[in-house]
């Protein structure tokens, strides 16, 4: 495989082992292809108040594709640019729509001055000091980059089905992985598409990458990269849109994997 110029890699279940750690063998790699001019780029579902743990591994550009493409994060700074977030008028119509079709339904938006959430949706996460609870669609005076939504009574499978034929085409349907949770960005929001704005800014292209990935929202990004690889414990889709597999998140799989392409840069 040619080395890439661009490694681009999910966190969750992917580049961290199940405690949320990047470990010190995966960390050691990062370092060392950065060392060689390799840029290591997060692409992520994560919401920018998740993201500042990670700043010591990230790559010496400073930033992150965090909420499936919604937004670049800086980590120096703590802000958002390249915010591609929902119009008002389609939000507040799929919201709407949304909770007359499933009076139960609970959402949670994502926003890059921090998350609302309805009163009554239910998170064991840290919601963070810029978070607040209220109906969602009263809180529009920041673009919402990402909509979450629960709802207590439904299987995954059929209330994403519902959600995907209420919704249509005003939005993008993603699963990373989390039990129960619908994850809908604006249409045309992916991974791959904010990955590609970043490579292009960067003169790279797509030949240029390497993509690591575990969940159905990570597959644009598997296939647009040149080399698309996925986690052994990645979901069946994922892994039948990569190129090629490595070991578990748990085995450090993706610094496995780009040990090898360390390998190749010492040798030059």
């Amino acid at each position: 495989m040619p080395l890439p110029r661009l490694v681009a890699t999910d966190l969750d279940g992917t580049l961290l082992r199940s405690d949320l750690t990047i470990s010190p063998f995966t960390g050691r790699v990062l370092r060392e292809l950065e060392d060689h001019a390799v840029h290591v780029l997060f692409v992520t579902a994560r919401p920018p108040r998740w993201m500042d743990p990670l700043a010591d591994a990230v790559g010496r550009h400073g930033s992150a594709i965090c909420l499936n493409g919604g937004m670049v994060y800086d980590f120096e700074t703590g802000g958002a640019s390249e915010v591609r977030g929902f119009s008002e008028p389609d939000f507040v119509e799929i919201v709407a729509d949304l909770r007359a079709a499933l009076p139960r339904i609970a959402f949670a938006s994502e926003r890059p001055t921090g998350a609302v959430f309805d009163p009554h949706f239910h998170t064991d996460k840290s919601y963070g000091s810029e978070s607040f609870f209220a109906p969602v669609e009263t809180a529009l005076d920041a673009p919402v980059g990402k909509l979450l939504a629960r709802h207590p009574g439904l299987k995954d499978e059929e209330f994403f089905k519902i959600i995907d034929d209420i919704v249509g085409s005003r939005a993008h349907l993603a699963y990373s992985g989390a039990h129960g949770l619908a994850e809908l960005s604006p249409p045309g929001v992916t991974k791959a598409a904010a990955l590609a704005n970043w490579a292009s800014k960067h003169g790279i292209t797509p030949s240029e990458v390497w993509a690591f990935g575990d969940m159905p929202n990570d597959i644009p990004m598997l296939k647009w990269a040149g080399v698309g690889i996925a986690v052994s414990n990645a979901h069946p889709d994922a892994k039948a849109a990569a190129d090629h597999q490595t070991l578990s998140n748990d085995e450090d799989g993706v610094a496995v994997a780009l040990e090898r392409v360390v390998e190749r840069l010492r040798v030059g």
